[in-house]
């Protein structure tokens, strides 16, 4: 069982982690590094499931979950030119967020995407948030509410279109978890998306 003080305090937290990250001009990869690091731990102690053997990370997830980032980045090609199109923003927003390559070397940005910020949001998001409300909403409902928190956070940006994305990245996701009930899957998934996104090949052309 999850408990209210550790969901209360994980949310305050990722209050915290977003706005100094995401509002700051600086270190922006070290500050999501420390700042999700620090929540997926929280995530690790406040949910004894996650460290069930349940959770323990099977063969066949990496199938799984390279596939489901696969079609998450099929609808994030589709997505990006609808942006474009009906948000007055927004291919203003989408190069603000591949603006953030640029804020370290991709030998810092690669390693600290894939072991610790990708991981620690699915251990934090879905593991704590989604686990904690599921059990207070059922299943269908916290997860919903879940997704919808996680996309909501990201309006701290002032980027619109990168809290639609993350709503509906947030939405596939939890999905994801909702119907596979285990998290090492829906973690491969996130890092293979974020790495090749990001760093492999963006849904725009940019110039290195």
């Amino acid at each position: 069982m999850i408990k209210g003080r550790d969901f209360a305090a994980g949310m305050g937290l990722a209050g915290v982690v977003w706005t100094v990250a995401f509002r700051g001009r600086s270190h922006f990869w070290q500050k999501m590094a420390v700042g999700v690091g620090t929540l997926g731990a929280l995530a690790l102690a406040a949910n004894p499931e996650l460290r069930s053997a349940r959770n323990r990370p099977r063969l066949r997830d990496l199938p799984v979950g390279l596939g489901t980032a696969a079609v998450l980045y099929g609808i994030f090609r589709v997505g990006d030119r609808f942006a474009r199109r009906v948000m007055p923003t927004g291919a203003k927003d989408i190069a603000d967020v591949y603006e953030r390559r640029k804020m370290a070397p991709r030998r810092f940005i690669a390693p600290a995407l894939a072991l610790v910020i990708a991981p620690g949001e699915e251990l934090f998001w879905r593991g704590l948030v989604n686990g904690y409300l599921m059990q207070r909403l059922g299943r269908v409902r916290g997860s919903a509410l879940g997704a919808v928190i996680y996309g909501g956070i990201h309006l701290i940006t002032g980027n619109l279109t990168l809290s639609g994305a993350a709503g509906i990245a947030g939405a596939f996701w939890s999905l994801q978890y909702l119907f596979q009930g285990r998290l090492p899957p829906v973690i491969v998934s996130h890092v293979a998306w974020d790495l090749w996104i990001f760093l492999v090949q963006p849904t725009v052309e940019l110039d290195d």
